[in-house]
């Protein structure tokens, strides 16, 4: 989710388009969170690691 999110921040940026732009901000927010919360060992929806 994390990647996902920086490549349509990148296609937003590049492109113009805003709703790529806030769509992969949103998205590399959440993906960095959940990141944040597998490393440090807390189950993330039922799984311990979070990929």
């Amino acid at each position: 989710m994390l990647i996902l999110g920086v490549i349509l921040l990148v296609i937003g940026l590049i492109t113009g388009v805003s709703i790529l732009w806030t769509i992969g901000l949103i998205l590399a927010v959440i993906g960095a969170f959940l990141w944040i919360l597998g490393a440090t060992g807390h189950a993330v929806a039922g799984r311990r690691h979070y990929w």
